[in-house]
């Protein structure tokens, strides 16, 4: 008997992530200069790292109730309302490890068997499988430069089938930058209760937006609330990333169900980390600013650079990342990425890693600093120049 014989056939399936294939290439090599990940470089401020810390100094070392510490649920429903507008009790919010649990608790809970989910693409790599192994079906819906990366109404509804029971709406967008705001989601909206569709909303760039747009969520339309499950956390907004702190928000009865495969799961979420979190969520606003405002004037230095170098990018309004169109070049995203990293070693990721609307197209994070995004952007010139 082969172990591999009784392997499950669905994960087997799974593609291996596109970026993970870059990450280990680069990895080989010495020197390389990286605009891929993304994962902010700030160090989780002291005040938050300091709540932490007092936890554990206090001895504070067990099990929290499964949902999440009473305080911690509180808190992101107030943060919520305080910055977005948003109106949840304690006992719509769920403390998950990070915001991708989230993800995998909300489709657990709401997938079965045939059940299709429309997943726009580009967008982040977990969708697609996270819904192969419940059972559901992905149905990719192309997003195109033209539109800015925005969900076409029309478009979508060409996608909805009897069988279609979510929509992934993954807004502020990794890997393109996109967003969308009220009225672009207002048709959205009609569509989701025409249909009866639920809308799974990951949320966890919502901090990341720029200009004097703020970020709109959904739940905040009509009609929505009761058929929205929020994803999101702390990771990005709060340079988070190791903690694995998010949480869900969603209807009382969806939160219970979630609740209940997070406890067979993964009992709750660290409690130091959790601890980390409320004072994050308390007093963390200014953090919020002073990153996003550094963050702002990257982006408009990378845009600048690309417009330089003649490669088309539209200008995007969210998360931290940038999606400039290498099509000129005669290139699909794979062969642009690899010979950039070899020729001139500059990482950055391949479009079509978020789905095959991205091919054409890379990725690149301004979650760097400026010395590394002017060295990348060099690089990214020269190889452009050779071609």
């Amino acid at each position: 008997m082969s172990i591999s014989d009784k392997l499950n056939r669905t994960a087997m399936g799974l593609k291996p992530s596109g970026i993970r294939r870059f990450f280990d290439l680069a990895y080989t090599m010495e020197n390389v200069v990286s605009l891929g990940i993304g994962e902010p470089d700030f160090i989780t401020p002291w005040h938050i790292r300091d709540g932490g810390i007092y936890s554990l100094e206090k001895g504070i070392t067990a099990y929290t109730p499964n949902r999440g510490l009473p305080d911690l649920q509180k808190a992101v429903a107030a943060y919520l309302g305080r910055r977005f507008g948003l109106e949840y009790s304690a006992d719509e919010v769920l403390i998950t490890v990070g915001g991708s649990e989230a993800i995998d608790l909300a489709v657990r809970a709401l997938v079965e068997p045939g059940d299709e989910v429309i997943v726009p693409e580009p967008s982040f790599v977990c969708y697609d499988p996270i819904t192969r192994l419940a059972g559901g079906i992905p149905v990719a819906l192309p997003t195109y430069a033209e539109d800015e990366f925005r969900l076409n109404p029309a478009v979508l509804e060409e996608k909805i089938t009897p069988k279609t029971k979510i929509l992934m709406l993954p807004y502020p967008n990794n890997p393109t930058g996109a967003i969308m705001g009220e009225e672009h989601l207002r048709p959205i909206a009609d569509l989701c209760i025409k249909h009866d569709l639920i809308v799974i909303s990951d949320e966890i760039y919502a901090e990341l937006t720029y200009g004097p747009e703020r970020h709109f969520s959904i739940s905040a339309i009509p009609g929505m609330r009761e058929r929205t499950i929020i994803v999101s956390g702390l990771s990005k907004s709060h340079a988070m990333t190791g903690w694995r702190i998010g949480y869900a928000v969603a209807p009382a009865e969806a939160v219970k169900l979630m609740t209940k495969i997070h406890q067979f799961a993964i009992m709750s979420a660290p409690t130091t980390s959790q601890y980390a979190a409320l004072e994050a969520l308390n007093s963390g606003d200014d953090d919020i600013a002073a990153m996003r405002e550094e963050y702002d004037g990257r982006r408009k230095y990378m845009l600048e650079g690309f417009r330089k170098i003649g490669l088309p990018c539209f200008e995007p309004k969210g998360a931290f990342y940038m999606f400039p169109d290498i099509r000129g070049t005669g290139m699909g995203s794979e062969e642009f990425c690899e010979k950039l990293l070899r020729k001139e070693k500059v990482a950055v990721i391949p479009g079509d890693a978020f789905g095959a609307a991205g091919d054409g197209f890379v990725r690149c994070s301004y979650c760097y600093s400026l010395a590394t995004i002017g060295s990348a952007l060099a690089g990214i010139e020269r190889f452009i120049g050779s071609l």
